[in-house]
């Protein structure tokens, strides 16, 4: 089958590397500038002779609604990023397709029903208030944000998986996911790598961090099997256990870790990104930051927020919202194309790598004025209903949509409104340099000074 359409304009690159490096040092900015200089379809050949691959940028809001939900079937998740994601994290939900994706899919929908993720408020809560009687005990009043949101996300998610079982299993997380994300970073995006099983320092130092990992969720997870039916609480690993159909069985243990790995590595860093990128936001715009606290204040006065609170807190919401389309946590999804096609009256070859970037879509003019200004009104009902749906997706879309959608914003407001009713904020570092990597990462520190609300 052959696209129709207008071949794909693009950079040439260097004569050997193509766009390889730029694509490395900068990928955002490059499908950025890319997307100013040649438009809303873009060619990019990026590796050395008889390596190069070829991939094409989609970056109109339209566009991204093509490759996510409209023609979603003709774009797989069977790139080298994925299978690299598959081998260290496992076959979850993130990186499972067809027919393990919708019984996985079928199996896990009914925990994370909005009455079901409702009910970890109080996880979120209590270790909001921990981390804020840590900052009420510390000398320093300077802290970086993308550490402590980072601390806190994980904290709370691995609470939500392993109750109480989570003092065992973050110590083994927080050693063993940097290392096992940083070696699939690398493998992801470099053009050859050396199969897992080679003896290198790099590989030898990931299958330890995964042995270790691995062995701690699988020995929970044996405890909970165990236990069967008798298993007490509601933590997401006990659910896991008993989730079974007439239809589609039950899951294995191997099944359950898979899906643990997944929510731990989506769950924490994705939402500790919206939540330390929308508190250093603030912290540089004291008049959004003050017209927050008001709303926090006014709606929780001193109380405990629970789930029902959200709904009462639209302005601490649009924060977030233009947070996540600042710096949205997945700034590049990618896919393959299963046949030829054509976006934007271009044509796309069968078997293409393709991107879709909110990074670049959630800055595009044509959708946001002053694409780089905060502004948290951008995300007023009705300007909401005035642009394209997939001019904003963080979340992903169409079938592939991410599961735990409200679970990340009732975490991110939440935990929110409790901070900054306790603390103003002041940023240290104006601007903090990002880089794609498996979700967006600070490459740089994100400092706020903290004072305590009233303090003279």
């Amino acid at each position: 089958m052959t696209a129709a359409g207008t071949p794909v304009p693009g950079p040439s690159g260097l004569p050997l590397l193509g766009s390889m490096l730029d694509l490395r040092r900068d990928a955002l900015g490059t499908y950025l500038d890319a997307r100013r200089e040649y438009g809303d379809v873009v060619r990019f050949t990026a590796g050395p002779p008889g390596l190069r691959m070829t991939m094409y940028g989609v970056f109109s809001a339209e566009g991204a609604q093509q490759v996510l939900a409209t023609d979603a079937a003709n774009f797989r998740k069977d790139n080298v990023f994925y299978q690299e994601i598959r081998d260290s994290f496992g076959n979850g939900l993130l990186t499972s397709q067809d027919a393990d994706y919708l019984r996985q899919r079928r199996l896990v929908q009914p925990l994370f029903t909005r009455r079901r993720v409702d009910g970890y408020a109080g996880a979120v809560t209590g270790e909001t208030s921990a981390l804020l009687a840590r900052w009420r005990d510390a000398p320093d009043a300077t802290v970086d944000m993308v550490d402590e949101m980072t601390g806190l996300a994980l904290r709370a998610v691995a609470r939500i998986l392993f109750g109480t079982d989570v003092e065992a299993a973050i110590p083994v997380v927080e050693r063993c996911f940097p290392v096992i994300g940083s070696y699939t970073l690398r493998r992801g995006f470099s053009p050859v790598s050396p199969p897992r099983t080679w003896p290198t320092p790099s590989n030898r130092r990931n299958a330890s961090a995964m042995a270790d990992l691995y062995a701690v969720c699988d020995q929970i997870i044996e405890e909970r099997r165990a236990q069967g039916d008798a298993a007490k609480g509601d933590d997401l690993l006990t659910l896991l256990t008993q989730a079974q159909s007439a239809e589609d069985g039950s899951l294995d243990a191997a099944e359950i870790r898979d899906q643990v790995l997944i929510f731990l590595l989506a769950g924490h860093e994705t939402t500790a990104t919206s939540l330390a990128f929308a508190l250093h936001l603030l912290a540089r715009h004291p008049e959004e930051q003050s017209r927050a606290r008001d709303e926090a204040v006014r709606i929780l006065a001193g109380r405990t927020p629970e789930a029902y609170d959200l709904e009462a807190l639209p302005y601490l919401t649009r924060v977030l919202k233009e947070a996540m389309r600042l710096f949205p946590a997945a700034p590049a999804i990618g896919r393959r194309a299963v046949a030829a096609t054509e976006i934007g009256g271009h044509a796309i070859p069968a078997g293409a790598d393709v991107v879709v970037a909110p990074w670049v879509t959630q800055r595009h003019p044509r959708y946001w004025e002053e694409p780089e200004r905060f502004d948290p009104d951008r995300f007023l009902p009705e300007a909401e209903k005035a642009r394209p749906r997939y001019a904003w997706f963080p979340f992903g879309g169409g079938p592939r949509a991410c599961i735990g959608q409200h679970f990340s914003m009732l975490e991110s407001v939440l935990a929110l409104a409790m901070i900054l009713r306790e603390y103003e904020l002041e940023a240290v570092d104006l601007e903090v340099p990002v880089m794609a990597a498996i979700t967006l990462r600070a490459t740089g520190p994100a400092r706020c000074v903290l004072r305590p609300v009233g303090a003279a």
